[in-house]
């Protein structure tokens, strides 16, 4: 098991989400940058899908009860082990006793902690996603606060020591330096008028301090309607851009409502999300319109990639482990 001897912000319990019921008014929850969840679990040999410790700076300090193989992915906030600075996207074997903690962000803003095995937690409707505003999911349905006490699947046995892997997932292909988030075209794009359409493609956009998991408030030109017409309450999804009433943009991200009745002007690709939830506030950001063949493309590579990470570290890890 592993213990919380220094409450986060907001950490949470995370999976890849909750899925079937948004019919039902649930939304799927999940980890918002799934990459990072999906690389940090093939990290340490896990069904991609595992449930993981999602942080935000300043993040939980844990201390390890149970010896265990952990892998961090995504946002780097300088993660030390046992008071030594240890590397993200690495698997590393800790053993009883170690705590690690982090001291500050370099990079990104969702950190994610996966554990070999992870978790032994149950699930709600499918999924072990917290869900706080349901107070389901997760570790009682809330954000991680001091002693709490997450028990885990699996103890490495033999773990006498912190064994640093000689080997670390190259994830810049999955976070390219693009100047611009891509998105295809909304049913509703349309309904802003001409200049709004082209400031939407030209015009950057700020971040908005009021970001949270159910969305990324967007400050920028001011987006004008030429139709008028109001619209009924219509599904939407992780990376549906929605036209506010005061013609402000809202990104919709994983916590995101499971319907709405805003004009839906774009969706971010599944191959950009994980690189913008990574922004933080007051960043800067562009939009940049993309056929859907092209999207399905990029995102069917992009899975390919990580399935492709996933079976190498289970290849190192059964070299090491003789895992089964």
């Amino acid at each position: 098991m592993i213990e919380v001897v220094r409450k986060g912000i907001s950490d949470t319990i995370q999976d890849a989400g909750r899925f079937g019921y948004q019919h039902q008014g649930i939304n799927p929850n999940g980890a918002m940058d799934l990459v990072a969840m999906r690389v940090a679990n093939a990290l340490v040999g896990n069904n991609l899908e595992e449930a993981v410790i999602e942080l935000c700076h300043p993040a939980s300090t844990f201390k390890f009860e149970t010896a265990s193989l952990i892998a961090i992915s995504g946002a780097d906030f300088s993660p030390r082990l046992n008071g030594k600075k240890i590397s993200i996207n690495q698997p590393v074997c800790i053993p009883v006793g170690s705590e690690l903690k982090f001291s500050k962000p370099l990079w990104g803003t969702f950190a994610y902690l996966a554990i070999h095995k992870g978790f032994e937690l149950n699930t709600w409707l499918g999924s072990k996603s917290t869900n706080v505003k349901a107070g389901v999911g997760g570790l009682d349905g809330r954000t991680l606060k001091k002693s709490d006490v997450l028990p885990l699947r699996f103890s490495m046995a033999d773990a006498q020591e912190v064994t640093v892997f000689p080997w670390r997932a190259n994830v810049s292909e999955f976070y390219p330096s693009l100047e611009y988030i891509r998105c295809i075209k909304g049913n509703e794009f349309d309904w802003m008028n001409r200049r709004s359409q082209i400031d939407f493609q030209k015009k950057s956009f700020t971040i908005s301090p009021q970001s949270d998991r159910m969305g990324y408030r967007l400050h920028g030109p001011s987006m004008k309607r030429s139709h008028k017409e109001e619209l009924l309450s219509t599904a939407v999804t992780f990376g549906t851009i929605q036209l506010l009433p005061n013609g402000e943009l809202i990104v919709l991200m994983a916590d995101h409502q499971t319907t709405g009745g805003y004009p839906r002007v774009a969706h971010v690709i599944s191959d950009d999300r994980s690189r913008l939830v990574q922004h933080k506030p007051n960043d800067k950001i562009n939009f940049k319109f993309i056929s859907l063949a092209e999207a399905e493309e990029l995102f069917c590579s992009q899975q390919q990639r990580i399935h492709q990470l996933a079976s190498g570290c289970r290849h190192k890890l059964l070299e090491h482990f003789n895992m089964k």
